[in-house]
């Protein structure tokens, strides 16, 4: 009987760890960047909405409001293409996994209003033209990580 609730624990627990393991330290991933960052059809605008709408539709003020967010409006090969572009250490961290784009891309910035405050996430809508960083991953290089816009 004590070998069957042994294999019975650890069956479960595997089957836990195997639910719960993938969200616990996981890599960034193409999705991720995708959801986060990629609105091509949608050119800049001025609409002062606009970030409070994208953050929210994409998931960003679930459970707490994120500080800052870009949103990229080209192609996904044009940013794809980035990861064969020049290398260089990230910004943000000591990685050396960075691109940074050859040319300025259309992008909105949106930053947390410093009055705002969770569930009522409000943010600043700033577009502009920037050369912007990227951390590659894979096989072959795609986006993973928005790192900053210079």
């Amino acid at each position: 009987m004590g070998l069957e609730k042994s294999l019975l624990l650890f069956s479960l627990l595997v089957l836990v760890l195997g639910w719960v393991q993938p969200s616990l330290g996981r890599k960034p991933s193409v999705q991720d960047f995708k959801r986060q960052h990629m609105d091509p059809g949608s050119p800049p605008n001025s609409r002062p909405t606009y970030c409070n709408q994208m953050m929210k539709r994409r998931g960003m003020t679930k459970g707490s409001c994120k500080r800052v967010n870009t949103f990229l409006h080209e192609s996904w090969a044009k940013v794809q293409a980035i990861c064969s572009q020049r290398q260089m250490t990230c910004k943000t961290s000591s990685k050396k996994n960075c691109h940074k784009s050859s040319s300025p891309l259309h992008i909105t910035e949106c930053r947390l209003k410093g009055s705002s405050k969770y569930p009522k996430c409000d943010y600043t809508t700033t577009n502009s033209q920037k050369h912007i960083i990227i951390a590659c991953e894979g096989n072959p290089l795609v986006p993973v990580h928005y790192d900053a816009s210079v």
